[in-house]
C-alpha cells in the first residue's frame, strides 16, 4: 500500500481527512483488528501533525518587472490573505511598491501582497 504524503492545509477539514487516511492505513497495516479505532486514530493524528511540524514549507513566489528588471518576490500562504496564484494574469499591469528588501504587489481586490524580494534580474 502507498502511503499518501500530502500534507494537509491548515483547514481543519483537511486534517481531519489527512487523520482518517492515515488511520485507515494503521488499521489495514496491522491486520485489521477490530476494536482499536481510539488508538489507530491517536496514532494517525501523531503521525500527521509531527510530519506537519518537520515538513519544508512550500515556497510560492510572484515575477514581476519593473523598469525592465524582473524582481522574484516569495510569499508566504499563511500572511498571503487567500491570495490565488492566477489572480494577476501574465503581461498584466499591477501596481507595486518597494520597502527595502519587500515587494507589495496590489492585488486585483485592492489589497497588497507581501514578498520578500530573492532575485532580481536585468
Amino acid at each position: 500500500m502507498e502511503t499518501n504524503r500530502d500534507f494537509p492545509s491548515r483547514n481543519a477539514g483537511d486534517l481531519t481527512d489527512a487523520i482518517r487516511r492515515r488511520a485507515e492505513e494503521i488499521y489495514l497495516r496491522n491486520g485489521r483488528i477490530p476494536g482499536r479505532d481510539v488508538e489507530n486514530w491517536a496514532q494517525a493524528e501523531k503521525e500527521i501533525r509531527q510530519e506537519m511540524e518537520t515538513a519544508p514549507t512550500a515556497r510560492r513566489a510572484v515575477v514581476v518587472n519593473v523598469d525592465g528588471v524582473q524582481y522574484v518576490g516569495e510569499y508566504s500562504t499563511d500572511a498571503a490573505e487567500n491570495y490565488t496564484p492566477g489572480e494577476f494574469n501574465s503581461g498584466a499591469q499591477v501596481t507595486v511598491r518597494f520597502e527595502g528588501e519587500k515587494m507589495f504587489v496590489k492585488r486585483p481586490n485592492g489589497r497588497e501582497l507581501e514578498t520578500k524580494i530573492v532575485k532580481r534580474t536585468s
